[in-house]
């Protein structure tokens, strides 16, 4: 990635707020930015085919993102994965976000897991005002996640993630040099999966979850400065049911919604001077527009999956942004084909806004093992 104006894309995309007075004014539309957002980017390709859909599927290698409580209901000990997805594919082919991910179900009743996020922003050539050459850089942010769950029944678990944050946009040019950010977050779960139960023609499961993910402090890009940014602290709430119509079909169906929990921009900037924590309890209820416009502040997908013999998956989801506050609007197909050990889970992304996709005409690609013991949970 070698052209100037590349230079101003990573900027707007991986720096919330660094200067208020070139900033795009968010207030106006209503929008919500924050410090590294590449933490709300889903990671997996099956996830992907449903719609983003992920809170409260059924578990796999990728729960850890979504869900970590899920891990406790994984129905094989070891399940690990690793993920691929090109970002802004229609302007360069060097920005992408990959995942390896690790879970291990050490009992009946409990799992840990630990997942390493990574996003790069690509190569860029940097020239001064005459066009000469002034280095390289490859700006990249990270995560790294711990994650243990626990089953506090037959049905009900509850897990709780530690994340190390790291973001590292070393560029020059934007009030001197930014400082690479080192800092944490903390992810609170739970997951609920129902006995299998008789409906008549068909057996049913159904799944609730919630997750509030990324809980931490405030950071700054900028040293010697009061401008620190709020971190996307972000709510899911989500539930689905299991069509099991006989031995070889299932299909299961889900509905998701989250909310930023960061305050909404305010006319006079006071959202900038509340703290973390008070940025989350009050995030409920300071939309400037009121409860119609907090509302819109929520998000919702739907999504469904068709598995056949437990080896082949078709998937097809919707995500609804509000026009107001990001216009994220998009459907989206998958497929998987799963053996005793191997899954491969391929999605795609078709937008329906006018705002352009960060992955549109591009696949998500994920490849994930299942070792070990077999659990009945499911």
């Amino acid at each position: 990635m070698k052209k100037a104006g590349i230079y101003i894309l990573i900027c707007i995309f991986g720096i919330a707020k660094i200067n208020a007075q070139t900033e795009i004014d968010t207030r106006e539309v209503g929008g919500i930015t924050t410090a590294m957002p590449f933490l709300l980017i889903i990671p997996d390709a099956r996830a992907g085919g449903m719609g983003d859909i992920g809170v409260a599927t059924s578990a796999d290698a990728f729960s850890l993102f979504h869900n970590p409580s899920k891990m406790a209901f994984s129905n094989r000990q070891v399940k690990a994965g690793i993920t691929y997805s090109p970002w802004l594919r229609n302007l360069t082919d060097d920005i992408f976000t990959g995942s390896l991910a690790y879970m291990n179900r050490f009992s009946e009743n409990a799992a840990w897991g630990a997942d390493l996020k990574y996003f790069s922003l690509g190569q860029i050539d940097l020239t001064d005002s005459q066009g000469n050459s002034n280095g390289t850089i490859n700006p990249n942010e990270l995560a790294l996640t711990g994650s243990y769950a626990l089953k506090l029944s037959e049905t009900f678990s509850m897990g709780v993630s530690l994340k190390y944050l790291r973001s590292n946009l070393t560029l020059t040019g934007v009030q001197g040099n930014l400082q690479p950010i080192n800092s944490f977050a903390v992810d609170v779960s739970g997951y609920y999966q129902s006995l299998e139960e008789n409906y008549g023609n068909f057996n049913g499961r159904y799944r609730l979850g919630f997750n509030i993910a990324n809980i931490g402090p405030k950071v700054s890009y900028v040293p010697g400065t009061d401008q620190d940014d709020f971190i996307p602290t972000n709510l899911k709430l989500g539930g689905g049911f299991d069509f099991i119509l006989d031995d070889y079909n299932i299909i299961s169906t889900n509905i998701e919604f989250t909310k930023l929990l960061v305050p909404s921009p305010q006319p006079d900037g006071s959202d900038q001077d509340k703290g973390w924590i008070e940025g989350i309890f009050s995030s409920f209820g300071d939309a400037p527009g009121g409860s119609s416009e907090e509302i819109k502040e929520f998000t919702y997908a739907l999504g469904a999956e068709y598995l056949y013999n437990n080896a082949f998956a078709l998937r097809a989801g919707y995500f609804h942004e509000s026009e107001t506050k990001g216009n994220r609007q998009f459907f989206t197909l998958g497929g998987g084909f799963k053996t005793n050990a191997l899954n491969i889970d391929l999605s795609y992304l078709i937008n329906s806004s006018d705002v352009n996709n960060p992955l549109e005409n591009s696949l998500r690609f994920s490849l994930s093992f299942d070792l070990g013991e077999v659990f009945e949970d499911y």
